[in-house]
């Protein structure tokens, strides 16, 4: 990951909102675990971006209370490097740092179910506090692959 995707996933977990879910975080978490995730099983993925919505389809509702689960829509289309296409879909109730994320997940390789899940990533894993870049190889260039996260942020009306 390079420094500027890093430092945008680090800029979107400092603007988590006070009441839970942050489509645009979630659509980070979900990209980076979900491709981990798809690998681990045997996908090659090219590519893959992902959206998410927080509390789509209840515009108009009233502001959750305190009590109430929040729930994001996810929705992830890409590609293999064979030219498949990968779908990775479902609902996220919690987001952790960038580091998992939980809820009701199902993921397709050319139509064929490669995975369903409740839990993408390591939620166990230490919070990081900021990316660090490798040190360049030992005589080489210091040129390192760059990897583009595209993030769609739909946020539901919260009837303030």
């Amino acid at each position: 990951m390079s420094v500027l995707a890093g430092a945008t996933v680090a800029g979107l977990a400092a603007c988590q909102p006070a009441d839970g879910l942050n489509s645009a975080s979630i659509a980070v978490t979900t990209d980076r675990v979900g491709t981990s995730a798809l690998e681990r099983n045997g996908v090659d993925v090219q590519w893959l971006s992902c959206t998410a919505g927080v509390d789509r389809g209840r515009a108009g509702a009233p502001t959750p209370s305190a009590s109430a689960r929040r729930i994001a829509e996810v929705d992830c289309t890409g590609k293999t490097g064979g030219g498949k296409d990968i779908s990775l879909t479902g609902r996220v109730t919690q987001e952790l740092g960038g580091r998992c994320v939980r809820g009701d997940l199902s993921a397709k390789e050319g139509g064929r179910s490669v995975f369903r899940a409740n839990v993408l990533g390591n939620c166990d894993a230490a919070p990081t506090t900021g990316v660090v870049a490798p040190p360049p190889p030992a005589g080489g260039s210091g040129v390192r692959p760059t990897v583009t996260v595209t993030v769609t942020v739909t946020e539901g009306f919260r009837g303030k």
